[in-house]
């Protein structure tokens, strides 16, 4: 029994009457006259006497024949027809004015959501390094982003908007050059310019530096968390898994690039890494290939990128595919399928590719762009089509942060401005989060520091 008549046999009865009615007001095959416009009297008139006269009175003279043509002048005999209709019939139902794929074009026609042009928050963010390399920004689970600047770390709280400084460091160790939230937003990781990582516990009234992790040779420019293990990737072109509950924190090592790390992104599930270096590559690795001991372990290798590779972002909808930007020698966007290590799309921006976020809540893609127009790009996902592009920043966007509730995003750039865009639409009134609401009134250009 296929489809339809399974839906056929169990529709409610009340559906097929409906139905029946429908399809016999639109296959009509009679008319029905016009009573209001008919006259019966003549109508019994021509129909029983009138043609009966003409045969049975023979020959008339000529004066009566003239008589007679006079007076069904004027009684209006002249007519011909018997019945009468006032409407023209409906058109045939078999006549289909539009195709049934225009039909369900119309219905499915979304209306395009709006995406404000300017920033709705600017901060202050003096001394933060120009250097595409870093990653210097971060919005953590607790709504707090954590931004470095220069030997510090500043916290700014969205729910209030209040700043503290988490940290300043010496000469001798900074300046910061990594900063990343752990999944449960109480502890803060940092990146430094003499190889070590820090962990601050942020809690209100008692932050504190917690330990010190040592492996890598030169800076640490990429950080990254795996519920308790903190990746890591340095200059020298390490990536080192660390799990922060034990003394010996070293627990895995990937080795494949052999320039910078420039950024690393694990998945949603846990089990892939992605990393993107200064050698123009995209690895791809297996959670369970980390080992001090292991050579050539990455899952793909990926080559496609003509320059550096530090904007990286999984797909929150489909679990094997990551999205990959180039540097200024490159300016493109690819995506791969993390399973096959086949690039699935490539598309030229024009510009410099600083970093990607994927919105959680539609199929669309946030790119942050160097030179020349230092803009972000909302893409539509799979088409590509760019649906906006927001202006603001007057040099490279480096650094992206997307807030806990995915609709807000926090811009870092080279101009010294941290800017909050509305990008990825507007939370429901039942789920606004405090964000939007602490923030209306304070002042459009304020200072962290």
């Amino acid at each position: 029994m296929d489809a339809g008549s399974r839906y056929n046999k169990f529709r409610p009865p009340l559906v097929n009457q409906m139905s029946h009615k429908k399809r016999t007001r639109e296959n009509l095959d009679r008319f029905i006259p016009n009573r209001s416009a008919m006259d019966f009297d003549y109508a019994h008139y021509m129909l029983s006497g009138g043609k009966v006269k003409k045969e049975h009175y023979g020959v008339n003279s000529p004066s009566k024949e003239a008589y007679s043509k006079q007076l069904a002048e004027i009684f209006n005999m002249n007519r011909t027809r018997i019945l009468a209709f006032k409407n023209k019939p409906p058109h045939s139902a078999e006549r289909v004015s539009e195709s049934p794929s225009s039909i369900q074009q119309s219905k499915t026609v979304k209306k395009r959501r709006y995406i404000p042009q300017s920033s709705e928050r600017t901060l202050d963010a003096p001394d933060i390094l120009d250097d595409f390399y870093l990653n210097l920004l971060d919005w953590g689970s607790n709504n707090v982003i954590a931004i470095a600047l220069g030997n510090s770390v500043y916290l700014w709280d969205a729910s209030d908007g209040s700043v503290t400084e988490l940290l300043t460091v010496d000469d001798d160790f900074g300046p910061v050059t990594a900063v990343s939230w752990s999944p449960d937003g109480r502890s803060l990781a940092v990146g430094l310019n003499n190889s070590h990582v820090q962990l601050w516990n942020t809690l209100q009234g008692s932050s504190r530096l917690m330990r010190t992790l040592q492996g890598h040779r030169l800076r640490v420019g990429s950080l990254d968390w795996n519920g308790h293990i903190l990746t890591t990737g340095g200059m020298d072109g390490m990536i080192i898994n660390n799990d922060v509950r034990i003394r010996s924190h070293i627990v895995g090592t990937y080795r494949g690039h052999n320039q910078e790390i420039c950024g690393l992104k694990w998945s949603a599930s846990g089990q892939q890494l992605a990393s993107g270096g200064n050698d123009n590559l995209v690895h791809i690795w297996s959670i369970s290939m980390g080992s001090a001991n292991s050579t050539h372990q990455w899952v793909h290798r990926m080559t496609d990128h003509t320059s550096a590779v530090k904007a990286l972002s999984w797909c929150p909808f489909q679990s094997n595919m990551v999205a990959s930007g180039g540097g200024i020698g490159d300016q493109c966007i690819k995506f791969w399928n993390t399973n096959t290590g086949a690039c699935l799309n490539s598309v030229n921006t024009g510009s410099q590719v600083c970093s990607l976020l994927w919105n959680r809540h539609d199929r669309e893609l946030l790119s942050s762009h160097g030179f020349i127009d230092n803009q972000l790009a909302v893409w539509k996902y799979p088409s590509m089509t760019k649906i906006s592009e927001l202006l603001g920043h007057t040099s490279r966007v480096l650094h992206m942060a997307q807030s806990p509730d995915g609709y807000t995003v926090a811009t870092a750039a080279a101009d010294e401005t941290l800017r909050l865009w509305n990008v990825f639409g507007n939370p429901t009134t039942e789920t606004k989060p405090v964000l939007k609401r602490k923030l209306e009134p304070f002042f459009d250009l304020a200072q962290i520091r």
